[in-house]
């Protein structure tokens, strides 16, 4: 048996040793079924973008025009239940057209405010990247906080609050890249890319994608999806597993074509997104396989602000180095 093989048995007996009797989790299948029935042919994705919105996430899907980026957004919420207000983000677009405005009431002789869009459990800033930073740069506040400050007074957002924002590839005409700051809010970037044939067949056929968007049924709340996110905290991780996710970033910022590497904030988040695919696994501790599966879309995004490909394919380069006995 060769290191990396040990360690990953090492890691998966102390994880079990520490639950011999581990109650048993409510299966997330059918929220995972319902999905797939919409986004054909994208099982990963769509358990990755489920698994976004667990761990409190936002979530950034890029990709070409047509390929299903908004329909999948849309199919996210209308699985978990929650109010979703949809903003088409355009070069135009003002920051108060997001974060709302106070209106002078003749009536009552005294400014009202108005909220915006981003008062509601779950946004989707479609095409975000065809606004102005000074635009984007609204939704910084909200997507760390759960807040936004309007004209000096700090509001709550709803609990939860998500962000499923869509962008076009950094290349298409119209766009404004997001900066890293903007970035690193987003807990996952995914893809979607082309369906493969049968998928696209049954799509032709109108199997799929928005035809069957109206008959999907609301499986969360807001209380359930709360719920969730309460059982993500007891999730156990190993030491040995902490020690496989600090090679991880430590080889990021050892690493000579990096700019810089993984922040401890993104050590966080990566942390946080493997316990919420090992719970979608109906497990109750992390295994290395559950930090692979989640290590591309978490960390492409924070370690080159560049194409999406770019990014992706530097973090698949790390996966690759660095096995799980380097810890």
């Amino acid at each position: 048996m060769n290191r990396q093989a040990k360690g990953e048995s090492t890691l998966r007996q102390q994880s079990r040793a520490r639950d011999e009797d581990p109650a048993r989790l409510e299966s997330l299948a059918p929220v995972v079924a319902a999905l797939e029935a919409v986004v054909l042919g994208k099982p990963h994705e769509v358990r990755l973008a489920l698994c976004c919105l667990l761990c409190r996430g936002h979530l950034l899907i890029e990709d070409l025009p047509g390929l299903g980026k908004t329909t999948l957004a849309q199919a996210l919420a209308r699985v978990t239940g929650l109010d979703m207000q949809r903003l088409q983000f355009t070069s135009d677009l003002l920051p108060a057209d997001v974060l709302g405005v106070s209106v002078f009431d003749p009536r009552e002789v005294c400014f009202r405010f108005h909220p915006g869009p981003v008062f509601h459990g779950l946004v989707l800033a479609d095409e975000i990247n065809r606004a102005t930073p000074k635009t984007q740069s609204a939704l910084l506040e909200a997507m760390e906080e759960g807040k936004v400050t309007v004209e000096g007074e700090t509001r709550a957002l709803p609990d939860p609050f998500f962000v499923i924002a869509t962008q076009n590839p950094q290349e298409q005409a119209g766009t404004f890249a997001l900066p890293e700051s903007q970035l690193d809010r987003f807990l996952m970037r995914l893809s979607l890319g082309y369906p493969n044939p049968a998928a696209e067949r049954e799509i032709l056929r109108g199997n799929a994608g928005r035809v069957k968007l109206e008959s999907l049924p609301a499986l969360f709340n807001a209380e359930r999806m709360r719920a969730w996110q309460a059982r993500l905290a007891g999730v156990h991780v190993a030491e040995a597993l902490l020690d496989y996710v600090q090679a991880l970033a430590a080889a990021s910022r050892e690493h000579p074509e990096l700019a810089w590497g993984l922040s401890t904030r993104g050590v966080l988040a990566l942390l946080q997104a493997a316990r919420g695919w090992a719970l979608l696994a109906g497990r109750d501790h992390v295994l290395p396989e559950d930090v692979q599966a989640v290590w591309v879309p978490v960390t492409g995004h924070r370690l080159s602000s560049g194409p999406r490909e770019e990014g992706e394919a530097l973090a698949r380069h790390l996966l690759a180095r660095v096995s799980v006995m380097s810890g």
